[in-house]
Parts: C-alpha cells; sequence; structure tokens
C-alpha cells in the first residue's frame, strides 16, 4: 500500500518519464497481395513523455525510431524495406514523432503531432491509452505503461513502391496501422 501511494505522489509531482528502448516498440500492420496482414515491428524507439496527470492538454511527446531495426520476420524482405525502395535506411535512419497538443478523449487522450517518414512530415493524431497506474520497480525507479494508435497511407510519406498483380490489385496495401507500445520511467532533477 506504501508503495502505490508513494508511486501515485511520484507520479502527480513528476513532469518528465523517459522511454525505455529495452520494453518499448512500435509495431505496424499493412495489407499484403490484398489477402492478409503482414505485421512487423522496430525494436528500438527512444524519447521522452511530459505530462501531469490532472491537465491531460499538458501532455506531449517527442520519440525517434530506428528504422534499421524493422522486423518482419523474413529477412530478405527486412531488406527490401531498408532500400531505396521504401524506407531507404541510409538516407532516412529515424522516423520521429513531435506532438503538437493533446486533448482528453472517451478512452483516453488525442495526441496530434509530427510524424515524420522518409523524409515527409505529416500530421497524425495518435489514440492513446494510459498511463497506466504508477509502479516501483526493484531498482526504485516509478514507471508507468501506455500505448498508442494511428492509421496512415504510406504513400503521403513518399512510399510508394507497389507492384501490380495478375489477378488484379497491388502487392502491397497504402494503409499502415501503427501500435506503439512504451514503458515509460521518470526522471529525477539530476537526470532531466
Amino acid at each position: 500500500m506504501a508503495q502505490t501511494q508513494q508511486a501515485t505522489a511520484v507520479k502527480s509531482q513528476t513532469a518528465t518519464w523517459k522511454i525505455d528502448p529495452a520494453h518499448s516498440n512500435a509495431q505496424f500492420s499493412v495489407r499484403h497481395m490484398m489477402i492478409s496482414n503482414v505485421k512487423g515491428e522496430f525494436t528500438k524507439v527512444t524519447g521522452q513523455v511530459h505530462f501531469d496527470s490532472g491537465k491531460p492538454e499538458n501532455f506531449s511527446a517527442e520519440a525517434a525510431i530506428d528504422v534499421s531495426t524493422i522486423n518482419t520476420r523474413e529477412h530478405d524482405r527486412d531488406n527490401h524495406l531498408k532500400s531505396p525502395d521504401f524506407f531507404h535506411v541510409e538516407e532516412y535512419p529515424t522516423i520521429t514523432f513531435k506532438s503538437k497538443h493533446a486533448e482528453k478523449s472517451s478512452d483516453g487522450l488525442k495526441l496530434t503531432g509530427d510524424l515524420a517518414i522518409h523524409g515527409v512530415t505529416r500530421e497524425v493524431t495518435l489514440d492513446v491509452e494510459g498511463p497506466t497506474p504508477p509502479t516501483k520497480d526493484p531498482w526504485g525507479k516509478i514507471r508507468v505503461g501506455a500505448s498508442a494508435t494511428a492509421k496512415i497511407n504510406r504513400k503521403e510519406f513518399g512510399l510508394t513502391w507497389n507492384q501490380a498483380l495478375e489477378t488484379g490489385g497491388v502487392l502491397v496495401g497504402d494503409e499502415v496501422k501503427i501500435t506503439l507500445d512504451v514503458e515509460l520511467v521518470a526522471q529525477t532533477e539530476d537526470e532531466k
């Protein structure tokens, strides 16, 4: 009980939280050959989140995703996605998100900001669930978790490669579903 009260007190006092890359990832899903969804993930996500539990409009976030960590469980496909046909990792190694404003929603929070992929920046809105109740880890740090989802059109970010199918349709769908799962660690004054 004391641990929960302490964690709650820290939550209300702490405004800055760091994304823990070891316990966070960015997942995506896109239609393949118009018949199934292929899922993948980026395994290195870093950044910071600022929030005041009493004022959701003060919520802000900055995140960076290392595109070279893409994993779809298929080596050749991963290499193709890193190539100039898609993400062109050598020229655009990072996907970034920087929030501009937040508003409370019935399910949590709507966080609108600039998403930059492949050298193109577009405004997107993330549906955010969380944060979870704060928990003290075995090393004395306070942690919370949050999830966010969005849908984007990959062509709007310059990811236009595709291949027509003999039976009609295309190899890769345009709509991409994004899910971010992050674990956040409260930062002390000397860590900010």
